[in-house]
């Protein structure tokens, strides 16, 4: 009996020591090695070094001078501490609401546009999504260069720049990233405030 159990607390010691320390050491070291920005957040810095945010998680812009991101269901809204979707179904009043007021809201900022794209209006399943479509930018063009007094075809051919492919060419869709985007708007045009 006491045989085993010196056995068991050996096995149970190992298992510990290479599944509990070993092993997420190298996995850490790898990933510092080989992919440094991504093992650290994958943050993004603004033009004077600091950290503005992570291109993995999206963040509320409401400046018509720039460009706006998905709606958020987590939390209070982009709470990465709250990251979910509002499960809230295709016949639910409550979405039915949510989703015409922003409508509605997005409508009166875009005179003359139509058709407004489903990402404007429709938060992700996280409520983090960092990215938006290229309909949805180009659907906020007019607006952002009116607001920073800049030609719509510069603006146009920022956001041309800014568009993600697809993952391994294939995966996915052509996106834009919100924040990148924004501070490439600064960078090239200056802030707004």
């Amino acid at each position: 009996m006491l045989r085993t159990l010196l056995t068991s607390l050996r096995v149970t010691g190992l298992t510990v020591l290479l599944t509990g320390l070993l092993y997420p050491s190298a996995v850490t070291a790898l990933a510092q090695v080989l992919f440094a920005d991504k093992a650290n957040g994958s943050l993004v810095k603004d033009d004077r070094g600091r950290v503005v945010g992570s291109a993995l998680i999206g963040q509320a812009f409401t400046h018509a001078g720039y460009f706006w991101s998905r709606p958020s269901a987590a939390g209070a809204g982009y709470d990465a501490l709250a990251s979910g979707g509002s499960n809230l179904g295709p016949t639910s009043k409550r979405l039915r609401e949510r989703v015409t007021a922003d409508a509605a809201r997005i409508s009166a900022q875009h005179a003359g546009a139509t058709h407004i794209p489903v990402d404007l209006v429709s938060a992700s399943g996280s409520g983090l999504d960092p990215h938006i479509s290229v309909a949805a930018a180009r659907y906020q063009l007019v607006r952002v260069a009116a607001a920073r007094s800049v030609e719509p075809a510069r603006v146009s051919t920022l956001v041309d720049s800014m568009v993600e492919g697809r993952d391994l060419g294939l995966l996915g869709e052509p996106r834009v990233n919100v924040l990148r985007l924004n501070l490439a708007l600064d960078t090239q045009f200056g802030a707004v405030h």
